[in-house]
């Protein structure tokens, strides 16, 4: 069967969003192609408020979570990868869930693990998917 992250987060998002709450995601900062404040995170993880009304060019699909933001006024592109996504909840009331492990990507961690150029090809991956901005002059 396939993972059921990318369904989970897209539904509990969808829920927060129409009931007027803030959706938060809960990342483990260190996994492999995560790219956010280093200076937030806090015992390998940081929280990030994914409101359509915090967050420009925002984009949700099957592998990661991608979006600008500022962060102490300091904009940043940050790429989430779904694996490293733990949770998500609203902020006004705490409603939501944690992810189930998911063999898929447990495997995909394992690998990484084992061999080091797997990790350097599958950011390779994970960056050629990611949006970016230019400067147009």
């Amino acid at each position: 069967m396939l993972v059921q992250r990318p369904y989970l987060l897209r539904a509990f998002y969808d829920w927060i969003v129409d009931s007027e709450c803030t959706p938060h995601i809960i990342v483990d900062a260190t996994q492999t192609g995560v790219e956010v404040p280093l200076q937030f995170i806090e015992d390998g993880k940081i929280v990030l408020n994914i409101a359509p009304r915090s967050v420009m060019q925002f984009s949700m699909n099957d592998d990661a979570v991608a979006f600008n933001a500022r962060f102490s006024g300091v904009p940043m592109q940050v790429y989430v990868p779904l694996y490293a996504i733990e949770g998500i909840y609203a902020r006004e009331n705490g409603a939501g869930t944690i992810f189930p492990s998911e063999p898929a990507y447990e495997a995909l961690d394992k690998d990484s693990n084992k061999d080091n150029s797997a990790d350097h090809s599958l950011q390779k991956e994970t960056k050629h998917k990611r949006p970016s901005l230019t400067i147009v002059k």
